[in-house]
């Protein structure tokens, strides 16, 4: 294969590799849980073959031979002949990682980079003692067949065209001086009538004569069986020559009809597809990222502009009355609305991904993390099939990671306290993903020692974080949010997993880079549950315009709780902070241009308009001039040369042409320090 169309190629196989070797990361891990899942031995063994077979049409000698081995023990995990044990996993595990490390490398263009004879060697340590019990059975004579699912669909395939599959068991004379060559001349006089799609002994082996006497093969030809065993008789020093039809069984037949193997002709499947039954395989094409970008962009236009046209429809409505051509226009003007509003949700769904392809990467790593904290941890995953904004999955692995290593090293207990604590020894994490509204939830739970607020408090003093003054006024929720400080841990030593006083910092400012926010529940005792609240994407987004000072601002809607009236009587002091009693609760006011640093006094008023907003169990009210209404906008970035602004999160763009702000709900309440909490509102 030249160098040319080696790149051609090579882009394709990394993608395939990387599902193939995330399917297997988390196969194998599930199969520890799950030894006697035949299923799922099944499947990984035919991702194994798969990497296998791409990674030897590439040339990628190390990747093949590597997947060749693990492939061996996955066979006899199979059969029966071995059993599922922690070291067969390990060495699977260990052996993943590598194939890991040599895709890496071909990414990378350094090639094949790094030794697997290490890795090898491992393999064939649990290979050896079914090794040599095969080799016992091998002098006894005969052996045992066994097809995988790819060469039952091979064998299926070739029946369709008229072939019949045959095992052909061959016993060489004792003494034959050339095993090798009798073995090669079965194989060419046999690829004459037909095609050997196996050999037990492998091919190898039989060419470097690393067998006994015997060997089979499994061909498929259109001769009769008693045709096949005289043309291997014919050949020189053959003792025995056994031919024997092969039958498979009926549910490979049935599954076999669904989807028919490449090359297997036209059937009734095939025309019931074509009338869009319910069996329609779903056609899928890879799509460059970038081109999702910029058709995002491109429709983040269009409704910026359709916006535009319905104002101005509305503003030549307005003046002129109704007029044929004004009334063509509106109608225009709506049917564009629509398209665009059509092609939006299109663009939109093919941005969206199932939250699955972070989550798989988790089972192996708070397996691995669990072993190293000396930790017996059950992994329970749910809504795998959540689906969200490519953007906001590149954003949520990181905090995620950092929050299941916290759970792990901070929250289970070891098994011997879970036991005295009277729990059951194995402790639970559980991740959980889910739609609400317009937003998703990811929750982080787990069943552990809990968080103590006082030690938190006593934690960040020790770290000169906070004062002990000002550590005696909080309340126990604003403790917990210490905990995202940069340098705090409450660890009591440095370990491998955390305690190095990074990573809750990291989660609120990945979170806040994508508009998300975190609240924690925790009982001392009996456990912890992070909750993450994200946007369904980072482009468009639903928001509250309102209007002051003269300018035009949007409080996202995933920030809003309600919107109340208020007098200028009904607003009092506690603190010298303004707030209003709501249901029986008060609540923090803050005028809006005060928070922007606009104007300290509130304007003249009958009444005022108040936005109330939420972070976690936060509630602030901000009061503003002029509602505008719901609408939804188009993210726009402030740039470079702008830089940061705090309380603003972006920008966008009106249907007059105007330029809207988009608040950061967050950093205006950080900025101000309101005291908004449980404490105030008792």
């Amino acid at each position: 294969m030249s160098e040319l169309d080696m790149s051609q190629y090579l882009g394709i196989f990394l993608d395939e590799a990387e599902e193939q070797l995330q399917q297997l990361d988390e196969a194998i891990v599930k199969l520890e849980q799950s030894p006697d899942d035949i299923e799922l031995l099944n499947t990984i063994f035919r991702a194994a073959h798969t990497l296998k077979g791409s990674s030897a049409s590439m040339g990628f000698n190390r990747l093949a031979t590597l997947t060749h081995r693990m492939e061996n023990v996955l066979d006899l995990l199979r059969q029966g002949k071995m059993a599922v044990n922690r070291e067969i996993i390990d060495v699977l595990l260990a052996s993943l990682d590598r194939l890991r490390l040599l895709k890496d490398g071909l990414a990378a263009g350094s090639g094949e980079s790094g030794e697997i004879d290490d890795v090898v060697a491992r393999l064939e340590s649990v290979l050896a003692p079914q090794k040599a019990a095969g080799d016992a059975a091998e002098k006894g004579g005969g052996h045992n067949l066994t097809l995988d699912d790819i060469e039952e669909n091979v064998i299926r395939a070739a029946q369709v065209k008229g072939f019949n599959p045959y095992e052909i068991q061959v016993r060489l004379e004792q003494g034959c001086q050339m095993k090798g060559a009798r073995a090669y001349l079965v194989f060419n006089n046999l690829k004459d009538v037909g095609e050997i799609i196996k050999s037990i002994p492998h091919t190898q082996d039989l060419e470097a004569e690393r067998f006994d006497d015997t060997f089979t093969l499994v061909l498929v030809s259109r001769e009769d069986a008693d045709t096949l065993a005289n043309i291997v008789k014919s050949i020189s020093e053959i003792q025995e020559v056994v031919v024997r039809p092969i039958r498979l069984a009926e549910d490979m037949e049935k599954t076999t009809r669904k989807a028919p193997a490449a090359g297997g002709g036209e059937g009734p499947i095939s025309q019931a597809e074509g009338r869009g039954g319910e069996n329609r395989i779903t056609q899928t094409v890879r799509v460059d990222v970038q081109r999702l970008e910029n058709l995002m962009n491109l429709v983040g236009e269009l409704v910026i502009d359709r916006t535009r046209l319905a104002e101005v429809g509305n503003g030549l409505k307005a003046r002129l009355g109704s007029e044929e051509l004004l009334e063509t226009l509106e109608e225009v003007s709506m049917h564009i609305g629509r398209i665009t509003s059509d092609l939006q949700e299109e663009i939109m769904k093919a941005r969206m991904f199932p939250i699955d392809q972070v989550f798989n990467r988790f089972p192996r790593m708070v397996r691995d993390l669990a072993r190293k904290a000396g930790k017996e941890i059950d992994f329970i995953v749910e809504g795998r099939e959540t689906e969200l904004d490519r953007t906001v999955i590149e954003e949520i692995g990181d905090p995620l990671i950092h929050l299941l290593r916290n759970a792990i090293d901070h929250g289970i207990e070891d098994p011997a306290e879970r036991l005295k604590a009277g729990k059951p020894r194995r402790g639970t994490v559980r991740l959980r993903a889910f739609h609400q509204e317009n937003q998703i939830v990811i929750t982080v739970e787990d069943d552990g020692a809990g968080m103590d607020p006082e030690k938190i408090k006593a934690k960040a003093v020790e770290k000169g974080l906070i004062s002990r003054e000002a550590a005696a006024r909080l309340h126990p929720r604003e403790a917990l949010d210490l905990i995202f400080q940069p340098g705090f841990s409450t660890a009591d030593k440095v370990t491998d997993v955390s305690g190095r006083g990074v990573g809750m910092d990291i989660v609120r400012a990945h979170l806040e880079k994508i508009n998300g926010t975190i609240d924690i529940r925790t009982t001392p005792g009996k456990g912890t549950c992070f909750t993450i609240k994200l946007p369904l994407t980072l482009a468009i987004n639903r928001s509250l315009l309102v209007q002051n000072g003269g300018q035009v601002y949007a409080f996202p809607l995933a920030n809003v709780i309600e919107i109340i009236s208020i007098t200028p009587a009904e607003i009092q002091y506690v603190h010298r902070q303004q707030v209003v009693v709501v249901r029986g609760r008060v609540l923090p006011l803050v005028y809006l241009g005060h928070a922007l640093g606009q104007a300290r006094e509130l304007p003249p008023g009958e009444s005022y308009a108040v936005v109330i907003v939420g972070l976690a169990e936060k509630q602030i009210g901000f009061i503003v001039e002029n509602l505008i209404g719901e609408q939804e906008i188009v993210i726009k970035s402030l740039g470079n040369f702008i830089g940061k602004i705090p309380g603003i999160a972006g920008a966008t763009i009106m249907g007059d042409g105007s330029v809207a702000l988009i608040l950061d709900v967050r950093s205006l309440i950080d900025g101000l320090g309101v005291e908004a909490n449980r404490e105030l509102a008792s």
